[in-house]
């Protein structure tokens, strides 16, 4: 950026690190909303805390939302009344209906929205995605997808009604994936093992997901929360008419919750980069809005697959 530009964080949770490492590398000048742990991060890295969130919106450009889901809308609409831009940790909300109107806000004021789907900065991701995109392996006609790793220890994380659940918060990385590569649905079903129980999943689960792609390509992609000291380990597998993209993290060191970082190259700085370069130059980042809304609306339709234990048609 040609200017220090002054971003709010709001959220002191298991992804803070990453995001206040990144921003402070691209220069920006950071606020942090009080929150439980957020004066631990504020000393350890010189931020100033802010008591409320009217007073932060009046002290930033930019606000950096990583708190849980189900407070996403209310913060994201606020600020986007304030006509702050913002900057949102997938999913965008926990429904497709409260993210869809997140967007049609940001668009009304005249502000950016940027969806953090931090897996699109991968390297290896994003090579498949070129690869595909200019047509190396001809048509795609199957994905399989795969993400597990030590569950979180946020309550949170497991309660459906408040925006968890291993689907929304975990498996959304592989769905957005599999939009990006084979485009949008015409069904989706879903398994989860074992089951929740009143909207709550247990602390060990997997779940498997597959999509059928209206051009046709099937998507597999199963995920999991296992237990303490699991290694975090991602695979993808795209198949096409005339060729075949793999990558396996199995390799790679990974460090406990979070994915190994790839080429020793930073994801979340590679995205922040490109959110505050877009926001400055007035062009698209590489995830749209309405792309976070669509990989929330598979969500939901996976959640419904697994209340009717049948297919759900888009």
């Amino acid at each position: 950026m040609t200017t220090k530009l002054r971003v709010g964080l709001i959220g002191a949770g298991a992804i803070s690190v990453q995001h206040i490492e990144a921003l402070l590398a691209l220069g920006a000048e950071i606020r942090m909303l009080r929150r439980t742990d957020a004066p631990v991060l504020a000393e350890a890295y010189g931020i100033e805390i802010v008591d409320d969130l009217d007073s932060l919106l009046d002290a930033v450009d930019v606000v950096d939302i990583i708190s849980p889901t189900r407070t996403h809308p209310g913060i994201a609409l606020c600020a986007i009344a304030r006509g702050r831009h913002v900057i949102c940790e997938k999913p965008l909300a926990a429904a497709s209906e409260d993210a869809a109107e997140i967007v049609r806000a940001a668009a009304g004021a005249g502000v950016r929205l940027f969806p953090a789907h931090v897996v699109r900065y991968f390297p290896e991701y994003w090579r498949i995605k070129q690869a595909v995109d200019a047509g190396e392996i001809g048509e795609v006609s199957e994905l399989t997808l795969s993400r597990v790793g030590a569950g979180p220890t946020a309550a949170w994380f497991f309660d459906e009604s408040a925006g968890g659940g291993l689907i929304r918060d975990l498996m959304i990385h592989d769905i957005d994936q599999a939009l990006w590569l084979a485009g949008p649905v015409a069904s989706v079903s879903a398994i989860q093992t074992p089951p929740s129980t009143a909207g709550v999943a247990p602390r060990e689960v997997t779940a498997v997901v597959t999509l059928t792609h209206r051009g046709g390509a099937v998507s597999r992609i199963h995920g999991g929360w296992l237990g303490p000291g699991t290694p975090f380990r991602t695979a993808i597998e795209v198949i096409g008419t005339t060729g075949r993209l793999h990558h396996d993290s199995a390799d790679a060191a990974a460090d406990g919750y979070l994915p190994p970082a790839a080429d020793g190259q930073d994801p979340y700085l590679l995205q922040l980069a490109d959110f505050l370069s877009a926001l400055e130059a007035g062009t698209d980042a590489r995830i749209l809005p309405a792309e976070a809304v669509d990989a929330v609306a598979v969500v939901d339709a996976a959640y419904r697959s697994l209340a009717t234990r049948a297919p759900v048609s888009f």
